[in-house]
């Protein structure tokens, strides 16, 4: 199983680029956003990888972050969901965007992407819906992108560009802001969906989504 590739990029294309590791080319799919995230053509890139086996083919899907490739993995365990709905909806959503919408079961997010009906996003959120706060918990290690180490390159031996892993901030406060609330006996569904609703309202740290769920949480009447 090919887990992580990092070499040079050849070409970009509309939904994959062709990345050159140490003269063996490698075609890999992304999702739009990926895709406006690479850097240009002969630059270094690295990727978290999922390889798609089937009888008459064999595809590479490409990640910059693990949180979104364990999203593409679990859309793609839905009956009916397969590679491209699943880069549809990470194209629409991002990853964060998918976790917030599958908590909060929000049909109409999901359906928003390209080729997605109601029917089947109404069956992604029902399948994925206990399992969005596993996913949110991961945090800023999921949401860390992979780092491009250098690369050989037999052609130019020059060194490449080296760009250091980013932290998305807004997924470790929501993670830790779900731990918080496990922490208080919420269960996890619930608490998933209470700082997803309470993430889509403002940009907060941990301590201003924990209140804001809090609020949301709070017996009405």
């Amino acid at each position: 199983m090919i887990g992580k590739i990092s070499g040079r990029i050849d070409y970009r294309a509309d939904d994959h680029v062709l990345i050159d590791v140490r003269g063996i080319g490698y075609l890999v799919y992304c999702s739009d956003r990926t895709l406006a995230t690479l850097p240009a053509a002969g630059e270094a890139v690295a990727l978290y990888t999922e390889l798609l086996v089937r009888e008459d083919n064999l595809q590479l899907f490409g990640f910059t972050t693990l949180m979104e490739k364990e999203w593409h993995r679990l859309l793609i365990s839905v009956q009916g969901i397969g590679a491209k709905a699943s880069m549809a909806i990470l194209s629409a959503l991002g990853p964060e965007g998918v976790g917030r919408a599958i908590a909060l079961g929000d049909v109409n997010a999901v359906k928003a992407a390209k080729g997605v009906g109601p029917k089947t996003a109404q069956r992604i959120v029902l399948e994925l819906k206990d399992k969005a706060p596993t996913v949110m918990a991961m945090g800023a290690v999921g949401a860390q992108q992979v780092v491009v180490e250098d690369v050989e390159v037999i052609e130019t031996p020059v060194a490449p560009t080296v760009k250091p892993a980013v932290v998305n901030s807004g997924a470790a406060a929501q993670s830790e802001a779900l731990s918080a609330l496990s922490n208080l006996g919420y269960a996890p569904s619930e608490a998933a969906g209470a700082v997803a609703q309470a993430a889509g309202e403002g940009d907060l740290d941990t301590g201003g989504l924990i209140r804001a769920a809090l609020k949301l949480l709070a017996p009405k009447g």
